[in-house]
């Protein structure tokens, strides 16, 4: 895919070295346009060096192909990160004074702009008034983030981060495959109890349950995240209009949660890592080493929330479930896997290598989907965005 990235003259211009490079990474062709004050804060050898393309600020420049409007109709998206105050009045009153403007009124293809900026100026009457100029046009707006600042003020106006900038800004291009389908995903980490301050749980950080959640969102699907003990900053990237999020602690509470939102879904995802035993009961005070009641903890077996999903739904219904599996002989980690779908009588399982490099705790995972009769339909090994991906096509495969 041919992208433009305009880059303007903020301190977060830093940040989209990472994102253009993220870009290139994912197998795309970026042509990078600063502006001359973007110049000031990263330098054009290195704008050259990391898009691989020539970079100009100036429409003066390769005038025979005239190149603004060459870059605007090649182009298939635009992203402005950061964009700034000063580049979002810019933008909202036509303004075409260098290669960047021009491309932007050149262009048919969508745009998504970061915004990144003080507080104050991002809530300045004027500031805000362009923005809705923007969107009314159809720009699509990507942030801002609340969070530090330069100089250590904190609030509305940091940039988001690149990861969550070219997910969101991709996204615009995806097929609306999805619209209309109702989905139920599951993400995070049941926490059991053993007294006030001590839980059994596990190290899911959420991030693929989340990925799945929003790449369903995005390809117009209807969205329940059911949510177990998932940081903040990690559910943040579940902040999608088509996405309800509820929050659950314990496997119990999950079951109770998933069984709820499966009875109205077309598909459901069991991406949680649930915890196969809690305690018989929790204390109500703390155990103390003194006591000796923490030598010796009885637990009982939690239920099997994905089988009994498998075993209630409807005919059409399709169920997803994530088996975690640190085998590293991949015929006996896809063995254990197949197994383990028929125990279940699920659909598609994802079975996932958990190492030091995948999986828990890391950004990016590597996934085998096992289909009908034990056949591996899809493998992918990436990014959790990624491997959501391409779950989800093997979800519309089955649902064809």
């Amino acid at each position: 895919m041919n992208i433009v990235v305009g880059v303007t003259g903020g301190i977060a211009a830093y940040k989209s070295v990472h994102l253009v490079r993220l870009l290139i990474k994912a197998g795309h062709e970026v042509t990078v346009i600063p502006t001359e004050d973007a110049l000031r804060f990263v330098g054009q050898p290195t704008w050259e060096a990391i898009s691989r393309n020539t970079v100009t600020t100036s429409v003066h420049d390769d005038v025979a192909q005239v190149r603004h409007v060459a870059l605007g109709q090649a182009t298939e998206l635009v992203i402005v990160a950061p964009a700034t105050a000063n580049t979002i009045a810019k933008m909202a009153a036509g303004l075409a004074a260098d290669l960047l403007g021009t491309t932007l009124l050149a262009t048919t293809a969508p745009v998504a702009i970061a915004p990144a900026m003080h507080t104050e100026m991002w809530q300045h009457p004027a500031t805000q008034a362009n923005i809705a100029t923007l969107r009314e046009r159809g720009v699509h707006v990507l942030g801002p983030g609340d969070g530090e600042l330069t100089g250590g003020d904190s609030g509305p106006g940091r940039m988001l981060e690149p990861e969550q900038i070219v997910d969101a800004a991709l996204a615009l291009l995806m097929p609306q495959d999805l619209e209309g389908v109702r989905v139920v995903v599951s993400a995070g980490g049941t926490r059991e109890p053993i007294d006030p301050v001590r839980f059994l749980g596990n190290r899911s950080s959420g991030r693929q349950g989340v990925a799945l959640a929003a790449e369903a969102a995005d390809r117009g699907a209807d969205v329940e995240l059911v949510a177990a003990n998932i940081a903040a900053d990690v559910l943040a990237a579940a902040g999608h209009p088509r996405i309800r999020v509820r929050s659950v602690q314990t496997a119990a509470e999950l079951g109770e949660a998933m069984r709820d939102a499966a009875a109205s879904a077309d598909v459901v995802i069991m991406a949680a890592a649930v915890a196969d035993y809690r305690p018989t009961e929790a204390a109500e005070h703390k155990l103390t080493k003194e006591s000796g009641t923490l030598e010796r903890i009885e637990l009982v077996q939690n239920e099997d929330i994905v089988a009994g999903l498998a075993q209630s739904a409807s005919e059409k219904q399709l169920i997803v479930a994530f088996a975690a599996e640190t085998l590293t002989d991949p015929d006996a980690r896809r063995e254990r896997a197949r197994r383990k779908r028929e125990r279940k009588g699920v659909d598609l399982l994802a079975v996932n290598l958990a190492d030091a490099e995948h999986g828990f705790e890391r950004a990016d995972n590597a996934v085998e989907i096992i289909g009908t009769g034990g056949a591996v339909v899809a493998s992918v090994a990436g990014s959790k965005r990624e491997v959501a991906r391409e779950i989800w096509n093997a979800v519309q495969n089955v649902r064809a």
